[in-house]
Parts: structure tokens; C-alpha cells; sequence
């Protein structure tokens, strides 16, 4: 059974970050004797752009990177598309990635080493981040960790039809129309959609891992794919299962550990090798 309560062996610090009027919610987490020039990641949760919190977080790979590698994780709040559709999510995930560069020595991280990840469709939020910070060059991302995410708003030959555990066809329709409304069938921006993009060059080295079974399973493939043929690394894992974000939900599966162990290894070695200089700038 998986838990969304705080992991004992971590320290865990409630913030807000600061975006023009309002204030986004976030959870810090960090090793519990402290941080210093540590790897900075940003990870946002899933639940279909419609459902979700921040402390899903604590259910998700991310913890392990906190425990074993002494990474810094932010898990922003961000709005979700009930009340607040598209920019609404990627505006409040964009601005807690700036508020990491900004305040990367108070946090304990290396300003060149900032990380994105996130499932479903905080995986979908991750890439289209990474291509939204390319675009406006004020921040650099290291490594981005998409794991099975939401990227397509059309139906693909794997989300079309799907009856597979927890996350479906039908769900997938409804997430992608609470989030774009009007615009759920149409080729909006890769901000929106990140499967819309159709420059992939510049992004960020990535590592993900998707069900054979499951609606992202096509999507998640084409952004791997799409990646390589820019010259950017990119390496995918799949493992037989119809069951989304299967690694959190079936958590003490045989095959929810191997996927586990496989993302740690890929983590650790972004860790020792990939680097991103910050541009000068200063946040207004």
C-alpha cells in the first residue's frame, strides 16, 4: 500500500514561492542532516492535470533520490485545470523552477545542476517545462525524468481504445479537456501539450519508463524517439504492464522494484554527468 505521509528518514519544510500576486505551495525536501551543492529537482506530480497534491511526492520515485543521493526536492502545488486550466500548471511549475536558481545557495543546490521530473502528467509538465525554459533562456535544466507521462492531447495507437488499470481512454479525454478546454483536439502549444513540439533540439538529456500496456505507452516512445533524432540522449525502459504509475501503486511488485533500481542507476549517473550553466539573469 502506498502512503503519502512524510518519510521519517528526510526532512520535509512547507514553503510558498512568490509568482506576481499569489503564492504556490511547495514541499521541500532534503537529507536530514542538511544540504550543501547538492542536486536541485523539481518534481511535479500527476493525476491528469484534474486531481493531485504536492504530497503525492512522497509516494513517488523522488524520495529515493532525496535518501540515497542527497538531492533537494521541490514539489510544487501547483493549480490544477478544474478552477485553473492551461498556462495555470506550467506558469506555477515554471515559476518554482525559477525560485530554485534564485535561492540555490538558502536551498543547498548547485545552480548547475537543476533537475526536472514527475509522473503522468506532471511527466507531461516536466518536458513541456524543459522545452518552455529553452525557449525563454532564463533558466537551464540538467536532466529532465518524464516517467510515463501525459504528452499527447490526440489520440495515439496506445491511448486510443485503452482499458488499462487506473488511467484510461475515457479519463484521458476528460483530463485533456478540463485542461485545455476548447483547445483539447487542436494543435495548441508544446507548453500545453508537450507532443505538439516540433523542434526538439536544445532540450535536456532525459530517462524515462512506461508500461507496455498503458495509454502513454506510444507517446512516451515518439518523445524518446523524437529526442534522439535532435542528437539528444534520451533512454526509455518498458516493462509489461497495463497498469499507470504502476512503480507507485503496486509498489512491492517484483517488477515495481526493477523499475525502481533501473531509474535510480539512470539518476545516478545524470548525477556525475550532466551539468547546466545558468545564463545571467536575475528574476524581477
Amino acid at each position: 500500500m502506498f502512503s503519502m505521509k512524510p518519510d521519517k528518514e528526510i526532512k520535509t519544510k512547507k514553503i510558498k514561492i512568490k509568482a506576481g500576486d499569489r503564492f504556490i505551495p511547495a514541499l521541500v525536501l532534503s537529507a536530514k542532516n542538511g544540504a550543501f551543492n547538492e542536486t536541485g529537482i523539481l518534481w511535479i506530480h500527476g493525476g491528469g492535470y484534474i486531481m493531485g497534491m504536492k504530497e503525492m511526492v512522497y509516494m513517488s520515485r523522488a524520495v529515493d533520490l532525496v535518501k540515497k543521493y542527497g538531492a533537494v526536492v521541490i514539489s510544487p502545488g501547483y493549480r490544477l485545470a478544474f478552477s485553473s486550466p492551461y498556462p495555470a500548471a506550467i506558469d506555477d511549475c515554471y515559476n518554482c523552477l525559477l525560485y530554485m536558481k534564485d535561492n540555490a545557495g538558502e536551498l543547498g543546490i548547485r545552480k548547475d545542476q537543476l533537475m526536472v521530473g514527475g509522473e503522468s502528467a506532471g511527466g507531461g509538465l516536466c518536458a513541456s517545462l524543459c522545452m518552455m525554459a529553452r525557449d525563454k533562456r532564463e533558466v537551464n535544466i540538467a536532466f529532465q525524468m518524464p516517467l510515463y507521462p501525459m504528452l499527447d492531447n490526440f489520440d495515439t495507437d496506445s491511448s486510443r481504445d485503452n482499458h488499462g488499470k487506473v488511467w484510461n481512454t475515457k479519463l484521458n479525454h476528460f483530463g485533456w479537456k478540463m485542461y485545455l478546454r476548447k483547445g483539447a483536439k487542436s494543435n495548441v502549444s508544446p507548453y500545453a501539450a508537450a507532443a505538439r513540439q516540433t523542434d526538439y533540439s536544445g532540450l535536456p538529456p532525459a530517462y524515462t519508463f512506461v508500461g507496455e500496456g498503458e495509454p502513454f505507452y506510444k507517446e512516451t516512445l515518439d518523445f524518446a524517439d523524437n529526442l534522439k533524432k535532435a542528437g539528444i540522449s534520451a533512454e526509455v525502459d518498458v516493462y509489461p504492464s497495463d497498469m499507470h504509475a504502476f512503480d507507485m501503486l503496486a509498489s512491492k511488485k517484483e517488477i515495481s522494484k526493477r523499475a525502481a533500481e533501473k531509474f535510480n542507476e539512470k539518476f545516478s549517473f545524470a548525477k556525475e554527468n550532466y551539468f547546466a550553466k545558468q545564463p545571467e539573469y536575475q528574476k524581477k
